[in-house]
């Protein structure tokens, strides 16, 4: 009786270790908050969620986290060092414009302070833009700017429709961050310029930056021209023959995240 005591007693410790050294990446719900009307018509959030199983969830991408030893969480307020605390990884999502939210929650000076003040600390962030047409991009590059990246106006991988999927395709070859995965699918994206110490991780068949990065104090920032990795394009509906792998990306993606927030 006692041994088996002593085994829960021990199995406690290790559950409570693992879990307080568990990594927490939280996902924004204030700059990217769009909603829509259910089937009784009542006013739903939807888009880039983490619980939302649709195609324009982010499931997928959630479960990768947590396969990987995450803690999954979400910020329905305003950044601020404080309700950052406790996030070592925060994911910024297309930023919305009046036509995804008729009043949005623009990023600000205080945010950018308060942001820039956890990556100094050792905070992963990680910016997901899109193609100009459908982000707010002047308030995004206000924060982008400050760690040497921008993102342009510029339309990278159009993609006209399912019949032009090769069109958004991107080889991958020797890639330092992308070792499992060979090709991905980003479609109609922007490109992202850097300066200072910010590098490209990743560029198009044209040239174009599409993932950057840089160091910032302790942390570190990634910038990413679309938001990717929703369930739609996380092989949700790619043409399979296409070999395209978006699924491995997400799990490299992922990995390299973690090794971040571990320095």
């Amino acid at each position: 009786m006692k041994m088996l005591f002593r085994v829960c007693i021990l199995s406690f410790l290790i559950c409570s270790s693992i879990l307080a050294s568990a990594q927490t990446v939280t996902l924004d719900y204030f700059f990217n908050r769009e909603t829509r009307k259910d089937k009784q018509g009542k006013e739903i959030r939807f888009h880039y969620m983490w619980g939302e199983q649709a195609m324009s969830g982010f499931s997928i991408l959630g479960n990768v986290f947590k396969k990987e030893g995450f803690k999954l969480d979400s910020l329905e307020t305003a950044p601020t060092l404080a309700n950052l605390k406790g996030s070592n990884v925060y994911l910024i999502v297309d930023p919305d414009r009046p036509k995804e939210n008729p009043k949005p929650n623009y990023i600000e000076a205080n945010h950018i302070a308060a942001i820039s003040a956890w990556v100094k600390q050792g905070g992963v962030l990680v910016m997901f833009a899109n193609d100009s047409a459908n982000v707010e991009l002047p308030h995004f590059n206000q924060l982008a700017n400050v760690f040497g990246m921008h993102f342009t106006n510029e339309m990278q991988n159009h993609v006209i429709d399912d019949a032009h999927f090769e069109d958004g395709g991107i080889a991958i070859k020797n890639n330092a961050v992308f070792k499992t995965a060979k090709k991905i699918f980003m479609k109609d994206i922007c490109s992202i310029d850097t300066k200072n110490n910010a590098k490209p991780v990743l560029k198009n068949a044209a040239g174009a930056t599409v993932i950057a990065t840089t160091k910032f104090g302790k942390g570190n920032v990634i910038a990413i021209a679309d938001p990717w990795l929703y369930n739609e394009y996380v092989n949700g509906r790619l043409p399979k023959e296409m070999g395209f792998e978006n699924d491995k990306a997400a799990y490299d993606l992922v990995v390299w995240i973690k090794k971040l927030t571990k320095k």
